[in-house]
């Protein structure tokens, strides 16, 4: 049974095109809908909707789903639409008319987005620990190479001397403020949509500090149209921060391959860890840094996906924001992935002093030379012209 089950039976076609993908995203809200389930329970049960022994007899389920879905038993179907439906058909097939009464003062709208947030605090919290792993990594690489020297380059020509300490340091310090903004994120996030109904209120007095509270969030969000409207907003800035993570490993992966090149040979990557060519026999190709590499772009796409879905919509809900779930789900696991592969890459990689040494050639202290004339007194414009004859 359908949760807005009408007279009327659907179109099978309109039913399939409408319900999208939603019912198979939705196993990984489910536990989530079920724990925001409980602590509403909680709440009908406090302002007397519910018994104490409805109430216990509801969350009973609700664990017991969570349980399932844990094991991979409890299955969402095209037909239930989502997981909300999923959960209160089984409530009811359970419990009768007392899993009827789950859905009092709350709408779908605000159920989604209770699920999502708490979604989206437990994926941000596992990006930030990927991003500490990975900072971990980048120092243990420091300790080992860091006084390697090797030229710096600026229009991919040589430059300047360079080291890996300090190529270490530059990704360790946007790392860093890679987790302050995936902190402020989460501080966004971290505020409980649940009681907002529909985004026009409910017309029962809910306890929403109580269900806020229960469920670990910081603040429950005020406004209910805000809480429609923020759907989409939330999730764009989720997933720009996730591109600027996803930014610096698309730099250290290119970084890589290009210290990589037979001709530069300042790095090597463990053979492992290369794939082979199907034709050339000696090719060991560096696959993981260019899907790496690859992979930003497909973060940023989703960031620019979600924006276009929801630009142009009146406030309130709309069905297009159904269309913002994916996106979120697929650069979250796009993110965690590339943090993994790149702290086991780094982990892994060998510096090849012997190359690294012969690339410092003279050219890469003309900055050093015109400044030991300023230091004698020449200005440094006739210094700089000086030393720009010798090469």
């Amino acid at each position: 049974m359908k949760l807005w089950e009408k007279k009327y039976q659907l179109n099978k076609e309109i039913e399939k095109y409408t319900v999208g993908t939603d019912y198979l995203l939705d196993q990984k809200l489910l536990k989530y809908d079920c724990q925001g389930s409980v602590a509403h329970t909680k709440m009908l049960n406090k302002i007397g909707i519910l018994t104490d022994e409805e109430c216990n007899k509801i969350i009973m389920v609700l664990y017991e789903i969570i349980k399932m879905d844990k094991n991979g038993s409890f299955i969402i179907e095209q037909t239930d639409e989502d997981c909300h439906t999923a959960i209160e058909n089984y409530l009811v097939k359970k419990l009768g008319d007392i899993g009827k009464k789950i859905h009092t003062g709350r709408s779908r709208n605000d159920q989604v987005l209770t699920a999502l947030r708490l979604y989206y605090k437990d994926e941000v919290k596992c990006t930030i620990s990927l991003v500490d792993l990975l900072l971990e990594v980048l120092t243990k690489f420091k300790n080992r190479y860091g006084h390697v020297k090797l030229p710096g380059y600026t229009h991919m020509q040589k430059a300047m001397p360079s080291s890996f300490g300090l190529w270490c340091e530059a990704f360790v310090e946007s790392m860093n403020d890679n987790k302050t903004m995936l902190n402020e994120v989460y501080r966004i996030v971290d505020q409980s949509p649940l009681g907002t109904g529909a985004g026009y209120g409910v017309p029962i007095k809910v306890d929403r500090e109580l269900t806020a509270k229960l469920l670990g969030f910081n603040k429950i969000q005020n406004n209910p149209i805000y809480v429609q409207n923020s759907r989409g907003k939330f999730e764009s800035s989720i997933l720009h921060v996730l591109s600027q993570v996803m930014l610096d490993l698309n730099k250290i992966s290119m970084d890589l391959l290009f210290f990589s090149i037979p001709e530069l040979g300042f790095v090597e990557l463990s053979e492992e860890f290369c794939t082979g060519s199907s034709i050339m026999p000696h090719k060991k190709n560096l696959d993981v840094l260019e899907l790496t590499r690859a992979k930003y772009h497909q973060v940023v796409s989703c960031e620019f996906e979600v924006k276009s879905v929801v630009g142009n919509l009146i406030s309130g809900y709309n069905r297009d924001i159904q269309l913002t779930k994916k996106p979120v789900f697929d650069g979250f696991e796009i993110a965690k992935s590339c943090l993994k592969i790149m702290a086991l890459v780094l982990e892994n990689l060998k510096v090849n002093k012997k190359k690294c040494n012969a690339a410092m050639t003279d050219e890469l202290y003309s900055v050093e030379r015109a400044y030991d004339l300023v230091s004698e007194g020449v200005s440094f414009r006739s210094a700089y012209f000086e030393v720009s004859n010798r090469y």
